[in-house]
């Protein structure tokens, strides 16, 4: 009998022990389902939370009017030809005031009612119209049809981002504005179009003359200088680490130094950077050049060690080959090794120069915050970034700034996006079968 019923004890605590195992496995690959979806929606809502509140500053609220250059406000005692600088302390702003208040049949009495006229449109008309003007002195006294920027409180009204149900007291726009917006946008004198400026104004104090167009010259010269610099450097030191370095303890040590400066905090560099490249080179602060030198030195360990590694993925039977065949040593690594390994270098290139695209430490530090009005012209220039307008911009008081704030990280996500594409699509245009 104990025979038998050890027989018959065997299959079922084996059918037992796969049953658990069977349901472990069900259980880990649950877990692994949860975690990926717990990411994915933690991702999700992060790109709805940016896109939600962003995808509105790529639409600016313009107003087209017929604006008097009355030459009594420009110039009322007639100097400009002896004198040229009256066409630039003009005040111009009073021009689009009247024609709007005009428009409106506002009274020149109602001063109550100019003043918040004058509260419809940016203040950035002065520089606008002192430009015509200063550009084309003929224009003075004529009738010149003009389309300004609203300002930032009625951008705002327009795009449905202040709740005009509340009582007038507690909202930036009056009762009147919000009837003027009516009113305007019925006869097509109020209305969205694309906003180029988010592209090509640079920094200001007003968030409807905001734009990224100084950051995004200043990001293009880092990444180039950053091109030039790690990409040649760190390609040369890794062919020599790996196709000529002695194994030693000093070759040792390199690659230790090289792991270590990888994972860095990239604050790290900015103090770098500002101890060598400012203070001991004296290098001008919040310069392109200056951040290009700090953002290469940052992306240098990353591309030696991805170029190390396609290196070392190239067969050694390809090296043996071309050198059985005559070959010398450079003309192995530069006719036959670098060609199978320029996808995983392209790849951990474009990676490095994406990362660098997106940090904002460093840059701080080197005083990369300043406010920069004026488009960089060379890389000794002042200039700022992508990642550090972003900040600057999100830490505004305005309301029509975390607008924008958005807006700019959807451009830089944009990017990014770009450019890691690039990588994927360089890597199989060199990739050999």
């Amino acid at each position: 009998m104990s025979l038998l019923s050890e027989s018959h004890m065997k299959p079922l605590t084996r059918n037992i022990g796969l049953k658990r195992r069977y349901r472990a496995e069900k259980r880990f690959r649950a877990y692994g389902l949860i975690a990926i979806c717990t990411g994915i929606f933690f991702l999700g809502a992060l790109l709805w939370s940016i896109f939600s509140h962003g995808y509105s500053a790529f639409w600016q609220t313009s107003i087209t009017l017929p604006v008097r250059l009355d030459a009594a406000v420009i110039d009322p005692q007639n100097r400009r030809d002896k004198n040229p600088q009256v066409l630039i302390t003009a005040n111009y702003p009073i021009l689009i005031r009247n024609a709007l208040s005009e428009k409106l049949s506002i009274a020149p009495d109602d001063h109550v009612g100019l003043r918040q006229v004058n509260r419809m449109f940016s203040s950035g008309v002065r520089v606008q119209l002192r430009k015509m003007v200063f550009d084309n002195p003929q224009l003075i006294g004529t009738t010149q049809t003009v389309t300004v920027l609203a300002a930032a409180d009625i951008d705002s009204a327009v795009k449905g981002q202040i709740n005009l149900a509340v009582p007038e007291t507690k909202r930036k726009v009056s009762d009147r504005q919000v009837e003027w917006i009516h009113e305007l946008a019925a006869d097509g004198s109020l209305y969205k179009a694309f906003n180029t400026g988010l592209f090509t104004f640079a920094a200001s104090s007003r968030p409807e003359t905001s734009g990224l167009g100084a950051a995004l010259i200043g990001s293009i010269y880092m990444i180039l200088i950053v091109l030039a610099l790690s990409l040649p450097i760190g390609v040369a030191a890794a062919i020599y680490l790996e196709e000529y370095a002695r194994k030693n303890r000093f070759t040792d040590l390199i690659e230790i130094n090289i792991n270590n400066l990888a994972a860095v905090p990239s604050i790290v560099f900015g103090l770098l950077g500002l101890a060598i490249f400012i203070n001991f080179f004296g290098l001008p602060r919040s310069a392109s050049l200056v951040g290009g030198l700090v953002l290469a030195l940052m992306t240098l360990p990353t591309i030696i060690i991805t170029t190390r590694s396609a290196l070392r993925a190239v067969p050694s039977s390809i090296r043996s080959a071309a050198l059985g065949l005559g070959a010398s040593k450079i003309q192995m690594l530069f006719q036959h090794v670098l060609p199978l390994a320029a996808p995983g270098i392209l790849t951990g290139t474009i990676i490095s120069l994406a990362r660098a695209l997106g940090e904002t430490a460093p840059l701080l530090l080197i005083g990369m915050v300043a406010f920069v009005a004026n488009y960089p012209r060379t890389p000794m220039d002042p200039a700022t970034a992508l990642p550090v307008q972003i900040y600057m911009w999100a830490s505004e008081a305005e309301r029509a700034f975390v607008e924008r704030t958005s807006g700019a990280i959807i451009v830089l996500l944009m990017f990014l996006a770009v450019m890691n594409i690039a990588a994927v699509l360089l890597r199989r245009r060199f990739e050999q079968p």
